[in-house]
């Protein structure tokens, strides 16, 4: 699972240590070398879990998908984005927070305690 980019559809295998990663970011963070750049890159599936190899000079809009399942693996990247907030800001997530404002009843004011004696014809 790679911290830098959130939908990542693949993994790249690095041509310089054949280690699998998600990112280059993710190489530079684990590898005391810098990433070697190469033409042909090795791909991994993230959905159907096979590999396949694509020439990135001749890269077109066909390359953009899984040769085995189409998934669309070229995506813009979505990174995570940090926010300074308060917990519990939406409802649905914690309702404690939430006061009742709701006036409450008197227990012993009820409709049926009652005297209609006066209005009955």
């Amino acid at each position: 699972m790679c911290k830098h980019i959130l939908n990542a559809q693949v993994s790249i295998r690095a041509a310089c240590c054949q280690r699998w990663f998600d990112c280059a970011e993710c190489h530079a963070e684990v590898s005391d070398h810098q990433i070697r750049k190469t033409t042909e890159m090795v791909f991994a599936c993230k959905k159907c879990k096979k590999c396949f190899r694509k020439d990135t000079e001749n890269f077109d809009e066909t390359d953009e998908y899984c040769p085995h399942c189409d998934n669309h693996y070229v995506l813009d990247a979505k990174t995570p984005s940090f926010g300074i907030g308060v917990e519990g800001d939406d409802p649905r997530k914690d309702n404690r927070m939430i006061k009742d404002e709701r006036i409450k009843q008197d227990p012993k004011r009820s409709i049926f305690n009652q005297e209609f004696s006066n209005k009955m014809g």
